[in-house]
């Protein structure tokens, strides 16, 4: 049996603004799980996987998901921010593991069924969410991401741009325990991605004060999610998106030169009626331009859901 406990959450601003507040962790399963919240805590939930921590989904889209009637609850993954912390260099859980705590984080909130919504490499773990856990969540929103497990892709699916791939690895590592080398290889980063390199640095900042630990692995798996080239990611779920049955957003970059757009494409074609939102001007990262857009996009999916 699955046992779920959950802290206390922090009270709301004075002024009732929508902005988010830290809570305690959640404990789920044995795991324990960081958390901030956006909005109402008695309205519909939409639950947000990160790709590194939680702080990959950008303030000004969780404030206006929030401003649409929803609690919005972004979360860190395992070995990252505050959630549990083992060996990020080692991990011995899985995919389906961190898909499990998703499921179970819905549950301790009391949001069943919830919207759940996974950036880059937290849309793998949405996607295997919905798919092992039937019941729990109404809606998926993917964004940024893919319908393979890490390293070469599929031979239909565009793999990683070679060019800015050999221009990010060929950058020498930073010292990961002087914040502001960090935070400057995030806006050098980010420029050769074609996100904005100052909201890079001001994320890259906000994730190493939030880091437990001053060891360099452990600031290397929250700024880079590194855990997850060597994670386990068995069995294959790409053949299975024609399961999910709830409503399903996909959104991403035009320019995205990670995860090239060919693979949102492809998991919109292969769920049943999902939505295919391509925006323009984006890469990997979703502009503070484009957060109207993909929360009226996303509210409008909760809706049907």
């Amino acid at each position: 049996m699955t046992r779920i406990s959950i802290g206390t959450s922090a009270s709301v601003s004075p002024d009732n603004s929508v902005t988010g507040r830290p809570d305690h962790p959640v404990d789920a399963h044995e795991i324990a799980l960081g958390i901030e919240s956006f909005g109402d805590d008695d309205a519909p939930l939409i639950l947000l996987a990160g790709g590194t921590t939680m702080l990959s989904w950008p303030d000004a889209l969780c404030e206006r998901l929030a401003g649409g009637e929803r609690r919005v609850v972004r979360y860190d993954l395992r070995d990252s921010g505050e959630s549990t912390r083992a060996d990020p260099q080692a991990p011995a859980y899985t995919l389906r593991d961190l898909a499990a705590d998703a499921a179970a984080l819905a549950d301790a909130l009391g949001g069943r069924p919830a919207h759940l919504a996974g950036i880059g490499v937290g849309g793998m773990v949405a996607q295997v969410a919905v798919l092992d856990h039937p019941g729990t969540f109404s809606a998926l929103t993917l964004a940024g991401t893919r319908a393979v497990a890490p390293g070469p892709p599929d031979e239909d699916l565009p793999d990683h741009d070679r060019a800015t791939m050999s221009r990010l690895f060929a950058r020498p590592m930073p010292d990961w325990t002087d914040r502001e080398a960090v935070a400057e290889f995030a806006a050098d980063g980010a420029e050769i991605r074609g996100d904005d390199p100052a909201a890079a640095r001001a994320v890259a900042g906000r994730v190493w004060d939030r880091t437990p630990g001053s060891t360099p692995p452990v600031h290397l798996a929250n700024q880079l999610g590194m855990v997850f080239s060597r994670l386990d990611c068995t069995p294959r779920w790409r053949e299975r998106l024609s399961e999910i049955a709830v409503p399903a957003l996909v959104v991403h970059g035009r320019r995205d030169p990670f995860f090239p757009v060919g693979n949102g494409e492809a998991i919109a074609r292969e769920i049943p009626g999902a939505r295919l939102l391509v925006l323009d001007e984006a890469a990997t990262a979703i502009p503070d331009a484009a957060a109207d857009e993909v929360a009226e996009a996303m509210l409008t999916l909760g809706q049907i859901g």
